[in-house]
Parts: structure tokens; sequence; C-alpha cells
């Protein structure tokens, strides 16, 4: 094992700014990002930060078009005698897994364009520290295995099992939606397991948010190692 690609260390950057018009906040935009550090190892610490600032630059370019939409807004307010609610971007990242030669981070990106509530989008990204190289979901099984359909299986499982503890929350096609919107970028690692995610209204109401589901390692044959 290469002690110095067992874990990483993570530093948290912020870029803040505000959007005006007419000297009216139009929108603000918070951006919370981690930096790797990966000792002795620049190259792969370099793949990394180059992805996650990627990640971050189209942020900010959402930002930009988003601006032109307050001010249309603004105006609109202005015209109906309305009042005006800023809008809001927001970047903000969880590590879900540093140990063992792997880095798991997921980043929530929060846009709020004056209504009742906003709307949360989740993005994940799995490394391999010793490369810097991303993991694609696939390379977590062995060839061969219909990995798709074990983890529908075994997300459907769990979806039956709270939706009697917890009726109406999942939309009533949820069984079906559970195939359809399933994602292979919709994953992260965690200690107890691979975790799948749905984003808001995947399959259910804003109220639940984007649901998760811990799938165990013992169950997919595989487990985070050096």
């Amino acid at each position: 094992m290469n002690k110095y690609c067992y874990s990483a260390i993570i530093d948290t950057k912020k870029y803040e700014r505000t959007f005006k018009y007419n000297d009216i906040d139009m929108l603000i935009l918070s951006i919370k990002y981690p930096i790797v550090n990966i000792k002795y190892n620049p190259y792969a610490e370099w793949l990394i930060n180059s992805q996650i600032t990627m990640k971050v630059n189209d942020f900010i370019r959402l930002a930009d078009y988003m601006y032109e939409q307050a001010v249309d807004s603004y105006h609109d307010s202005q015209k109906n005698d309305i009042p005006f609610n800023t809008f809001g971007l927001y970047m903000d990242y969880n590590v879900t897994y540093n140990q063992n030669c792997f880095l798991s981070i997921y980043f929530d990106n929060h846009e709020y364009t004056g209504g009742a509530h906003g709307g949360t989008i989740r993005s994940s990204e799995t490394w391999e520290l010793c490369s810097g190289m991303q993991i694609p979901l696939y390379s977590l099984f062995k060839p061969g295995i219909d990995y798709k359909l074990l983890l529908t299986g075994e997300i459907m499982k769990q979806a039956e099992s709270y939706s009697r503890q917890n009726p109406g929350m999942y939309f009533e096609e949820y069984k079906s939606l559970i195939i359809k919107n399933f994602n292979e970028q919709s994953y992260y690692l965690t200690s107890e397991g691979l975790k799948i995610y749905y984003q808001q209204y995947d399959i259910g109401a804003y109220v639940i948010g984007i649901v998760e589901f811990t799938i165990p390692y013992e169950t997919i044959g595989w487990h985070p190692e050096c």
C-alpha cells in the first residue's frame, strides 16, 4: 500500500459575489468547494483539482445566465407592482469517503429564482487517489454481472419497505421510476457502502428531497482498498 495515497487532505475554498442592477441585489452567488492535497503525488492532485475547477467554473457561468433572468424578473415585478425576490445560486460539498486510496465527494447546487422554494441538484465524483482517475460505477463490479439489475433490485426492496412505513411519500409509479431514472453517475462511496441517489422529483415529492439508498459492499462483492 502506498501510504501517501491512503487519504487526501481537503481544504475548503470559498467564492462569493453579489450581482447588482440599479444598485439592487439581483443574484447572490456563493460557492464552497474542496481543494485536494495528495502528498508526494502532484499529478493525481492536479487531475482531481482540475475536474473540481471545471465544475466550479460551469457554476459561475450559470450565474451569468441567471443574472440576466433575474434582471428580466425585476423588470416584470416593476411593471406589475409586485415584490422582487433576489435570486440565489449556492454550491456546497460533502466528503463522504476519504480512505483506503479512494475519495468520494458530492456537490449540491441550489438554485432559487424567486418562487416559493428553490431546487437542488446533486452531482458526485469518486476518484482513485494514487492515479487521480475517476472511478465509473461499472468498475466496482465483476465482469458479466448485471449491476444495474442488482442495484435497482436492492433499491426496490428498500423503497418498498420505506413506502409501507411512509405511505404517499413516493409517487404512485415509483417502482418504474426507480428503473427509468437510475443514473450511473449518481453514486458515491461511504463507510457503510455504496450510496445511490435520485434527484428531487425523480421518484417522490419535493418534501422528501434527494432520495438516497445504501447498498452494503457485501452485496456488490467489492469494497474500497488500496
